[in-house]
């Protein structure tokens, strides 16, 4: 299934293939994901096309600076990033997304993240 989205001010806009319904989500409790509410969909860099933005994007790293955050420079919305989590991936914000989407919403608890991460590669529960 194709999805749009972008940010606030629509100054960067995308477009991917993910799943068909019910797309797996990750809500992740790490400091930057619950402040902002990021509900992260996993989607393979070669399914993902920036179409616009990319002059606009800032990045920001905290950390192990392993994930690039990148947000409007404009309006300061983040709608996608590079996670730590998924290297092979976009991490697409469901809450930036023009329609809205059946998740399969999954925990991911990033306040501990190693072992998050564990569960997750293991195929477990990553809450």
């Amino acid at each position: 299934m194709e999805i749009t989205g972008g940010c606030h001010c629509g100054a960067v806009r995308f477009r991917a293939s993910v799943a068909n319904s019910p797309v797996p989500a990750l809500d992740c409790n790490c400091s930057i994901c619950s402040m902002t509410g990021f509900m992260h969909v996993m989607v393979p860099h070669h399914q993902f096309r920036l179409e616009s933005g990319d002059d606009k994007l800032t990045s920001y790293r905290f950390g192990s600076g392993a994930a690039e955050h990148l947000f409007c420079s404009v309006c300061g919305v983040k709608s996608f990033y590079q996670p730590r989590s998924h290297p092979e991936a976009w991490s697409v914000n469901a809450n930036c997304l023009d329609q809205p989407l059946d998740l399969a919403i999954e925990h991911f608890d990033g306040r501990n993240w190693e072992r998050a991460k564990a569960a997750l590669d293991e195929g477990g529960d990553a809450g």
